[in-house]
């Protein structure tokens, strides 16, 4: 901990450009293979039920100088990110430290993250039928997880009270660092979004439609591809090849998405764009997000 901690920046103004929706995994049980991520697929979950998406995602292994490149790559972006793992207090948790190099600050000991740290150790304590005793090496330890870059704000852990934290760069991204349970992470995430980002939320939900087409390189319809995503704004154009599908075999799945009453001008007009080519197409795809 550090005596004479650095000051804060103001907070950035926020951006009024929608942000993108970034996901920091950090750890080396997972690029090694020993545990599998189940940490995208649920935030993939918990943003399509606000209408939102992940635009993007970084696995990160315990090595501090990748964790502070990825995180000053995050906070100087204008993206709501986060960071999940290595925010507890032994050797191979680096996260905390390393967020505190990114946005060049000191990390100190938040006092809402310690008293929630003493609460829980009394907690533990009276469980196990022992005397809670503050100045014993082990408690004193367990503090550490309640040091936080100066100015972070806490975030509420309902599972067992341990706080996570959020820092704002100076780029006007916001990273929201939880830890690597599930358990703890996941209400900690969905408590973050509906706390800080419901204007944001899509009341109607976006659809996506796409067609089976066949014969096609995906060269050959890029040209297409732009003018539409150029012509009708809002909308994401996409195409997924497959050269094995048990049904269709090698095929290209072509589609746009976005809101109802964008995608239905933009899906006929892709449609329009496809004929002179003359590819046989398969089943029309319609799929709510």
């Amino acid at each position: 901990m550090t005596q004479t901690p650095t000051q804060a920046p103001s907070r950035p103004q926020a951006s009024k450009a929608k942000p993108e929706i970034g996901l920091i995994i950090v750890g080396d049980e997972i690029l090694s293979g020993k545990r599998a991520d189940k940490h995208m697929p649920k935030l993939i979950e918990l943003l399509s039920e606000r209408g939102l998406s992940l635009d993007w995602a970084d696995y990160v292994g315990d090595s501090p100088e990748r964790i502070t490149r990825t995180l000053t790559r995050a906070f100087e972006s204008n993206s709501l990110v986060f960071s999940c793992g290595g925010i507890g207090a032994t050797p191979d948790d680096h996260t905390r430290q390393c967020a505190g190099k990114a946005l060049g600050l000191d990390i100190v000991l938040h006092p809402e993250a310690e008293a929630l740290i003493r609460e829980r150790m009394q907690d533990t304590a009276k469980e196990q039928g022992v005397p809670y005793e503050p100045d014993r090496h082990d408690n004193i330890h367990r503090l550490n997880m309640g040091v936080f870059p100066v100015g972070a704000s806490i975030i509420p852990n309902p599972y067992n009270k341990i706080p996570g934290f959020t820092c704002h760069g100076s780029g006007g991204g916001a990273v929201h660092f939880v830890p690597g349970f599930p358990v703890m992470a996941w209400p900690m995430m969905a408590w973050v979004l509906d706390t800080y980002y419901p204007h944001l939320f899509q009341h109607e939900a976006w659809v996506e439609q796409s067609i089976i087409i066949y014969g096609s390189m995906e060269a050959t319809i890029t040209p297409l591809m732009e003018e539409l995503e150029r012509d009708f704004e809002g909308i994401k154009v996409f195409s997924l090849p497959s050269v094995d599908h048990p049904e269709h075999g090698r095929h290209i799945e072509l589609g746009v998405k976005g809101a109802p009453d964008i995608v239905a001008p933009a899906y006929k007009a892709m449609l329009a764009g496809l004929q002179p080519f003359g590819f046989k197409t398969g089943p029309e795809l319609v799929r709510k997000l």
